[in-house]
């Protein structure tokens, strides 16, 4: 079976799923949590805090812990769990800019052959044989491909994490000397807001604090916090914008499609920005793993 995984800073999508890239490892059961995997004689839950920053994530087993979440999840969900050997090829994806240096050791990352863990309360036995890698931004933007290939200029940004990916479309075709990525995620913009609220109030937020107030959700927090945190993420998209311009990309010429987790949470700040004209939002979170399939599909049809 084919299974997408979108690994990011801060969130692992697939599919049917998103949770926080963290994980908390053990010796024993934990005395809470339903969803614990047992690993090679460990224990592991998922946690809301999230692994630091790690620009090659198979660095170690971290990812690959995470990457087991996704899988059992994805398995359950689509309901085709059994008992026996279960094969899987893992489809990823990496930042357009980190591709070409990447992508043969993180595919290697994922083929294992035989694994075996427990997870909620079924043993899994997943042959890990295959994997493929596609370019992170591109692949979020297949699932609209067909309303944006006919224009001729398309700038892509991917608000991630740790990094705002960027690239150019032109033509329906992906132009390869045209991306990069900016250390510009929202991880960035989650440490300035948690540092100038801690400087001026002396009050201590986490992550998930700045996400409910930028997306308006209810909260007791006062207008001195959240005016902070709204000052900090026009700046944040300000900047961002100002750091494209820099590159010669201008947002106000042709179509801008917005993609990502970032891009979601932060709509309401690029449309008042007045920086872009005729913005296009992704607003599905999994539209990179989405895409991955899309892609994969497309590749295995051309042979």
């Amino acid at each position: 079976m084919i299974i997408a995984i979108d690994h990011g800073n801060v969130s692992v999508k697939t599919n049917s799923r998103t949770f926080k890239s963290g994980i908390r490892e053990s010796d024993t059961p934990p005395p809470f949590g339903d969803d614990t995997l047992k690993y090679n004689g460990k224990y592991y839950t998922l946690s809301d805090k999230r692994i630091p920053f790690m620009r090659a994530k198979f660095s170690d087993e971290r990812f690959f812990v995470l990457s087991l979440f996704a899988i059992a999840f994805e398995i359950e969900d689509m309901g085709r769990y059994e008992p026996g050997t279960m094969n899987v090829h893992v489809l990823a994806g990496l930042p357009p800019a980190h591709f070409g240096s990447q992508f043969e050791e993180f595919e290697e990352y994922f083929k294992r052959g035989i694994e075996e863990f427990e997870f909620h309360g079924k043993k899994f036995k997943v042959n890990l044989y295959d994997s493929t890698v596609f370019p992170q931004a591109f692949a979020a933007v297949m699932p609209i491909y067909n309303q944006i290939n006919t224009f001729p200029r398309v700038t892509i940004i991917d608000i991630g994490g740790f990094t705002a990916d960027y690239l150019i479309m032109k033509n329906g075709e992906f132009n390869k000397s045209n991306c990069g990525s900016l250390e510009h995620g929202v991880i960035h913009l989650y440490n300035k807001a948690i540092e100038r609220i801690n400087s001026d109030l002396n009050l201590l937020l986490d992550e998930s604090d700045i996400d409910i107030v930028i997306r308006g959700e209810p909260n007791e927090y006062g207008d001195d916090v959240k005016n902070i945190i709204y000052d900090t993420a026009e700046e944040f998209i300000s900047d961002l914008f100002g750091k494209l311009r820099e590159r010669s990309i201008d947002l106000r010429s042709g179509r801008t499609v917005f993609v990502g987790g970032g891009s979601i949470l932060l709509r309401k700040q690029i449309e008042a920005s007045g920086k872009v004209s005729s913005p296009i939002f992704v607003d599905k979170i999994s539209a990179n793993a989405k895409g991955y399939e899309l892609l994969y599909k497309a590749t295995k049809a051309r042979r």
